[in-house]
């Protein structure tokens, strides 16, 4: 019985939880100066598309993404489309590693903005789950 349970709604509740996350982290984007991120995402970006994008269209552009990702997978309905927002939510959000370690590691270990970047793991996890569900569609009963 908990097997079925846990066949049947771990993974939809794994969606809706990354969904919600991802609401809660694209929302404070919306507005200034309420993410702890907010310079490394400006940076971010401005090395990403070479300049062009920066400063307050970064946050706003972050914002969208992370907020209609987590929406599109918390209804469920949008799932794929939500999966595919993370992914390239995934490449800006990782970036930093690449273009910036100085500002994410010191000699001791990650810095607090680095504990942030590398937490993302988890999400990536977490997503590949929901994507192994919604590429191959709903469960089937079991009956």
């Amino acid at each position: 019985m908990l097997k079925a349970l846990l066949e049947r709604w771990s993974i939809p509740a794994l969606r809706v939880a990354l969904g919600a996350v991802f609401v809660a982290f694209g929302v404070v984007k919306f507005f200034p100066g309420v993410s702890p991120l907010e310079s490394l995402v400006e940076a971010t970006w401005g090395v990403l598309t070479f300049g062009i994008v920066g400063g307050q269209l970064a946050l706003v552009l972050t914002a969208i993404i992370e907020t209609v990702a987590g929406l599109a997978l918390i209804s469920g309905v949008f799932a794929r489309f939500g999966l595919v927002m993370l992914a390239i939510a995934f490449v800006g959000i990782l970036s930093p590693i690449v273009f910036f370690p100085g500002e994410l590691f010191t000699a001791a270990g990650p810095t607090l903005l680095g504990q942030y970047v590398l937490k993302n793991v988890v999400l990536i996890a977490a997503a590949l789950v929901v994507a192994s569900r919604a590429l191959r569609g709903p469960a089937r009963s079991s009956r």
